[in-house]
C-alpha cells in the first residue's frame, strides 16, 4: 500500500489532477460480509449466498460478491487513500459510469486504486471525479471500474 495522501485543504487537490492518488490496503471478502450485504439489500440470489449450490452450478466454482457490494467498499477504501484535513464535509455525489468486468470470488482479497480524473469548482467547494479500479488479488481483470463523484466543501 502507498502512504495515505493527506492534504491540508481542498485547494490542494488541484496539484493531483490526472494523477494516481493512491492504492488501498487489501480487503478480504468473506461469506459473512456477502450475507450481510444480501440482507441489507434484499438481493439473496443463490450465486452470492448459497455456497453449496454455487460450488455445483456457478460458472465461477463458488459464490461471488455482488457487484454493488464491491462498489460499496469505495468510501472505506478511499479513506485509506485520501484525507483532506480542513473541510466542512465531503459527500458522495454519485457515479458517472460503473462496470463489473470480472467476478470477486468469496475468500479473495480486493483493493482499490484511485485517480483524480477531473476537478471543478462548485458553490462552497469542489467536485472531484475519481476513476476507481477494484483489483482482485491474483486476477488480471479488475472486478469493478467506476467513475465516482465526490463533493468537498471548505
Amino acid at each position: 500500500m502507498m502512504a495515505k495522501l493527506v492534504l491540508k485543504n481542498i485547494s490542494e487537490l488541484n496539484q493531483y489532477l490526472g494523477k494516481e492518488i493512491g492504492v488501498s490496503d487489501w480487503h478480504l471478502v468473506t461469506q459473512n460480509e456477502i450475507n450481510l450485504f444480501a440482507d441489507a439489500t434484499g438481493d439473496h440470489q443463490w450465486i452470492h449466498v448459497d455456497v453449496e449450490r454455487a460450488k455445483k452450478e456457478s460458472p465461477y466454482g463458488g459464490p461471488i460478491a455482488h457487484g454493488y457490494y464491491t462498489l460499496s467498499l469505495a468510501p472505506v477504501l478511499m479513506s485509506q487513500i485520501l484525507e483532506i484535513q480542513e473541510k466542512k464535509m465531503g459527500i458522495n455525489y454519485g457515479t458517472e459510469k460503473v462496470r463489473f468486468p470480472a467476478p470477486v470470488p468469496i475468500g479473495k482479497k480486493i483493493r482499490m486504486k484511485s485517480v483524480l480524473s477531473s476537478l471543478k469548482e462548485v458553490k462552497g467547494g469542489v467536485q472531484a471525479n475519481f476513476q476507481l479500479t477494484f483489483e482482485v488479488e491474483g486476477q488480471e481483470k479488475p472486478a469493478c471500474v467506476a467513475e465516482v463523484v465526490y463533493r468537498y466543501y471548505g
